[in-house]
């Protein structure tokens, strides 16, 4: 699989702590590799049909969704930024 970043994912990276770029950079590795690597607690998020969340972190997560051979991450952040759209 390869993955895809959008331009919302893009914007929310870059205004996360270095530190957590580096561990969502290895995670993200990680879900290309092994999608059920235990550590990425990857599962479909409640009320969507098609939106997945992955963890980073206890506290940060990310969203993506799968179309063909890749994922499309959507968003990262806390649980409250997730929460938009």
């Amino acid at each position: 699989m390869t993955i895809e970043f959008t331009d919302r994912f893009k914007l929310d990276f870059s205004r996360l702590p270095r530190e957590i770029q580096q561990r969502a950079e290895r995670q993200l590795f990680r879900m290309a590799s092994d999608p059920r690597h235990p550590s990425l607690r990857i599962k479909k998020m409640k009320g969507t049909s098609d939106i997945w969340e992955g963890r980073v972190t206890k506290e940060y997560r990310f969203t993506f969704q799968v179309e063909a051979d890749r994922y499309v991450l959507r968003r990262i952040g806390t649980h409250d930024i997730l929460k938009t759209p």
